[in-house]
């Protein structure tokens, strides 16, 4: 399914040292705020204190949020749990306050907004468990991505894979610099986020590298040049990415503006993935890809030639 067809190609190409120049300026700027400020970490990897409380009634989760923030807590994590009338409160963790103390303070707060609620769990979440979580998730990354690069490596061909992850990797530390450069919370449904970018990107580069395989095959575009190749790949999936990233979009700015302060930074680090998803798989990673010397004999083997046992050439 198409919803257009450009008919010449776009030289890409042409413009792609001046596109990477930017890329890697803009990675170089992402990783000095990961660096100089850091990630704003929510409770799950700092710690903090996990309530649970129930409501006889549906719960008024931005009357909870609102009224916690009255008490001062600005970092605190309100949300559904389970059921409409259950609600789950993470707070940070507060100096020379222990985690009844803080648990009495709020939920006072909360009977004095409804007399229904009552107080299921109490949890302190140790910094501990914050450095699991950390480690975690770190692995979790390096595995995606060593399995992204053999996946890469065994359907194409190496330069593919190294250019691939390159790109996706350029995807995932902008994300990081967002949240850096504007203290956004960092938490694990961001983290998910990330992993999720990281897979999605991958999905855009194996199209484009794909239709560059077709390309090369073709006996139709034999004498092109490879700029002229990447061109014609990247120009015929357009499309596709239209189609592909329009829709992932909607859905996305739909969680974004109607999905609440529990799904927004959620929302906010996929809508930056998917618009830089783009950009890296046209701008970053065919680029790298052609700088790298790919040619036509990476996909078209030779045929070797099988020779008799009286040592004629067949």
């Amino acid at each position: 399914m198409e919803f257009f067809r450009i008919k010449k190609d776009i030289p890409f190409m042409r413009h792609a040292l001046i596109f990477n120049v930017i890329s890697a300026l803009t990675f170089v700027a992402a990783v000095f705020f990961l660096l100089h400020r850091g990630l704003h970490l929510s409770i799950e990897f700092t710690g903090g204190t996990v309530m649970e409380v129930a409501y006889t009634k549906p719960a008024n989760i931005e009357g909870v949020r609102t009224k916690i923030a009255e008490l001062g807590y600005t970092d605190m994590q309100v949300q559904s749990f389970g059921t409409a009338q259950d609600v789950l409160i993470r707070l940070p963790a507060q100096k020379n306050v222990d985690s009844g103390q803080l648990s009495e303070r709020v939920i006072g707060a909360l009977k004095a907004q409804d007399e229904t609620v009552t107080l299921k769990r109490v949890e302190f979440v140790g910094p501990q468990v914050g450095d699991e979580l950390t480690h975690d998730g770190l692995m979790a990354l390096g595995m995606l991505v060593i399995g992204i690069v053999i996946y890469l490596a065994f359907r194409f061909e190496w330069k593919y894979a190294v250019s691939a992850i390159l790109a996706n990797l350029h995807d995932v530390v902008i994300i990081l610099g967002f949240f850096a450069f504007f203290q956004w919370e960092f938490s694990l449904t961001v983290l998910a986020a990330v992993l999720a970018v990281l897979g999605y990107s991958v999905n855009e580069s194996v199209v484009v590298f794909d239709r560059v395989r077709e390309t090369f095959r073709d006996r139709k575009h034999g004498k092109m040049a490879v700029p002229d190749v990447m061109n014609h790949a990247i120009t015929s999936t357009m499309s596709r990415t239209v189609i592909t990233h329009g829709s992932t979009q909607l859905m996305v700015l739909s969680m974004l503006f109607l999905g609440g302060p529990t799904l927004h930074y959620f929302a906010l680090a996929l809508t930056i993935g998917i618009c830089f998803g783009i950009y890296s798989s046209v701008f970053v990673a065919a680029a790298l890809a052609m700088w790298l010397g790919v040619k036509r004999e990476d996909m078209i083997k030779p045929v070797k030639e099988k020779v008799e046992n009286d040592g004629a050439v067949v």
